[in-house]
């Protein structure tokens, strides 16, 4: 019976997945247009942690119960909410010089730094053929950026160094992997989060409007129900069959860049993003064969 309803739930897995991504490229492009309307980038983030925090404390507070909502490892916790303070900040930053499909495609270096990092960082040993992987993947990101064949932007560098932050993140998310369920940890990085920016956007608040109020909620919401969805996903399928299928992510941003904006990416950073995320499914699929158990020819 499990192995007849193992595919089923994958494909609900699969759902769920493409689902996140067709929806999270709209936080980037409420983000932008706040941009445009001249709200500090900080005011942004700190909208996006504090109405996050608001909103996920109800599923919080069900999960865990009042003692629940303290986190056992506060430090840890802290950290990695600076950590996604600084990827969202550079990322929404970025998104002022670049299209939403050129920002998320440096982004997508991300999963070349975590495997580059996780030797040192996690012990972790990696391959040859996945270390060949990285580079190819870097070279995808060369080919989208350019260094003297075009006219480098500050974006560029911010997109980079949002890559860059997620990707140390998720190797701190690893170290503390199981120590509580997915939606607590998410609760506890949005509040410590939403503090840190409570303090730090004293010096960057400009007073909103009524309709900047209404898109701060709507950028949360988004956010949340995004990463709902992607927790949601890693219930019903393997990491190894979902984690490439973040890259879809790239089909809405596109659309929705263009949509909105009139954004619409070059050739080479497409022919950069094909490389990448052929890198980057290469690197899933070696995991997947490491992490195999010896008699799987029946899983």
């Amino acid at each position: 019976m499990s192995l007849k309803l193992r595919p089923h739930r994958s494909l609900i897995g699969i759902g769920l997945m493409l689902g996140a991504m067709a929806l999270l490229p709209f936080l980037d492009v409420v983000a932008k247009h706040l941009g445009r309307q001249g709200v500090p980038v900080m005011q942004v983030v700190w909208a996006r942690l504090f109405f996050g925090a608001l909103i996920t404390f109800p599923i919080a507070l069900r999960l865990g119960g009042l003692s629940g909502l303290r986190p056992n490892m506060p430090i840890m916790h802290t950290f990695r909410a600076s950590l996604i303070i600084a990827a969202t900040a550079f990322f929404f930053a970025a998104l002022q010089y670049m299209s939403i499909a050129e920002t998320l495609a440096i982004f997508f270096v991300q999963p070349l730094v975590v495997t580059m990092l996780s030797p040192l960082m996690l012990g972790e040993h990696v391959g040859v053929r996945r270390w060949l992987a990285v580079f190819v993947g870097f070279s995808g990101t060369l080919i989208i950026i350019r260094p003297g064949f075009q006219e480098l932007n500050p974006g560029m560098l911010l997109a980079l160094l949002s890559g860059v932050s997620l990707a140390i993140y998720l190797i701190f998310t690893r170290k503390i992997a199981g120590s509580a369920p997915a939606m607590l940890t998410t609760f506890y990085t949005n509040i410590a989060g939403a503090v840190l920016m409570c303090i730090l956007v004293a010096f960057f608040w400009k007073t909103p409007t009524y309709t900047q109020w209404g898109l701060f909620v709507l950028l949360a919401l988004i956010a949340c129900l995004g990463h709902y969805l992607i927790v949601k996903a890693y219930d019903y399928a393997e990491a190894s069959l979902l984690a490439p299928l973040a890259y879809t992510e790239m089909i809405m941003a596109t659309f929705a860049g263009w949509y909105f904006f009139g954004d619409f990416p070059d050739y080479w950073t497409f022919v950069g993003v094909s490389v990448l995320i052929s890198s980057a499914i290469y690197i899933s699929w070696r995991e997947r064969i490491r992490h195999a158990p010896p008699n799987n020819d029946f899983e």
